[in-house]
């Protein structure tokens, strides 16, 4: 009987560990037909609570916006049990607001191609990343630059891409992603943990991951910077 108790601690115990710092998973939900709108959720564990939660954007692709009342976010009232990871609140949140989607014409079937995934061992903001897409024979340059100010409660940052593409013929076009002059309040880094593009379509959808400092370690979240090509 101790040992079995000793080995069901130490199974919460690796529980909570796996909760610890808070990292969201990220979810590609779909464009619309004409990739101008574009889905994505994330989800997760409160490390404090163990309470589920779970986010649900809709993006204006051309502006690089939330529509209007696309940004939704749901908790539960009480902790997960041991073993779950919390995407019961995500099939809640899609499952409240799929009118929202269907409003938009967004098809969760409408994922967009990965061009690139990131390793643990990414590039840090000011590195280069390299990827290509071989149906358009494109290829691209991006450098994620990011500015940090401030610490503790006074901490503030903001950032932008810098983005080559070079055509299959070879001429090239550069592009600004993001907005510099949004300063957001108590983020620690970004970095570039993936980029998509619409099937079918010229819309490009850098997935960027954000680290909050939190009792010691990080929370980690993702937003997105959208750019029509």
């Amino acid at each position: 009987m101790k040992k079995k108790a000793v080995f069901i601690i130490l199974a919460l115990i690796l529980c909570i560990s796996l909760w610890a710092g808070d990292t969201a998973s990220f979810v590609d939900l779909g464009f619309s037909p004409d990739g101008r709108i574009y889905v994505f959720a994330q989800y997760g564990v409160e490390s404090s609570t163990l309470r589920p939660w779970a986010d649900m954007f809709v993006v204006d692709v051309p502006r690089n916006n939330f529509v209007s009342g696309g940004k939704i976010s749901y908790a539960h009232d009480s902790p997960v049990t041991a073993g779950q990871d919390g995407s019961g609140a995500l099939y809640r949140i899609i499952a409240r607001n799929a009118a929202l989607a269907e409003r938009y014409g967004v098809s969760f079937l409408l994922q967009g191609q990965p061009l690139y995934i990131a390793m643990e061992n990414a590039a840090a903001a000011g590195e280069t990343i390299e990827f290509r897409d071989f149906e358009q024979g494109a290829s691209y340059r991006a450098v994620l630059v990011s500015y940090v100010e401030g610490s503790g409660t006074g901490l503030k940052s903001s950032f932008y891409i810098n983005l080559e593409r070079t055509a299959r013929d070879g001429s090239k076009k550069t592009y600004t992603v993001g907005a510099p002059q949004i300063k957001r309040p108590l983020i620690a880094s970004y970095r570039i943990g993936k980029v998509v593009i619409a099937p079918g379509d010229g819309s490009l959808i850098f997935v960027i991951e954000t680290r909050k400092p939190s009792g010691g370690d990080f929370e980690i979240r993702y937003m997105v910077e959208a750019l029509r090509l």
